[in-house]
């Protein structure tokens, strides 16, 4: 009695388990907001938290001048420095905007990731 009362647990806590793990949030929307700048640049605040970055999809309309403003808001090694597009790996001092200016392709997408490549975002072009 006592086997099949605990396979009976083991049933009912596995489901449930099940069940939570198909309740996960949504992925977050792109941004598609932020200020235009004199220049006529779009400007993006981007938090660096543990976590990753805050919001990691960004859409762009196709050559688009953006300027992404990285802010490491929490410490954490990993998101000490940035990369975008496979080019220069920039410092993100703590609690320090760090302006970087990127125009988006004509198509496709591009990434950015931490240093450790642990991390990553993407600016995405369309619409």
């Amino acid at each position: 009695m006592k086997r099949v009362a605990f396979a009976l647990f083991a049933v009912i806590t596995i489901a449930g388990c099940k069940k939570a793990e198909s309740k996960k949030a949504p992925a977050a929307a792109p941004v598609t907001a932020g200020t235009v700048r004199t220049d006529g640049s779009r400007q993006i605040p981007i938090a660096v938290k543990k976590a990753g970055y805050e919001p990691a999809s960004i859409q762009a309309k196709a050559n688009e001048k953006l300027v992404l403003v990285f802010t490491r808001v929490e410490d954490t090694e990993c998101g000490a420095q940035v990369r975008i597009g496979g080019g220069t790996l920039y410092d993100l001092p703590l609690n320090t905007p760090v302006e970087i200016a990127v125009t988006a392709p004509a198509t496709g997408k591009v990434d950015f990731a931490c240093g450790m490549d642990m991390m990553s975002g993407v600016i995405v072009v369309g619409g």
